[in-house]
C-alpha cells in the first residue's frame, strides 16, 4: 500500500472507532480482528471521544 492510501486507511479506520465509540456501538469478533490488523499498521493516535447522550 502506498502512503496516501495507508494514511487514508488509518484516517478511515480511526473515524470508524471514533463513531462506534461514540454511540456505544458493539462489534463481532471478526470486526475486532479486521480493526485490530488495520490499526496495527498505523501510527497510534490518541483519539477522544465524547459519547453521545
Amino acid at each position: 500500500m502506498d502512503a496516501p492510501a495507508a494514511a487514508a486507511t488509518c484516517r478511515y479506520i480511526s473515524d470508524w472507532v471514533t463513531v462506534k465509540t461514540r454511540w456505544q456501538l458493539s462489534t463481532d469478533p471478526a470486526e475486532h480482528a479486521a480493526i485490530q490488523r488495520i490499526a496495527a499498521r498505523c501510527d497510534n493516535p490518541v483519539i477522544t471521544v465524547t459519547l453521545a447522550r
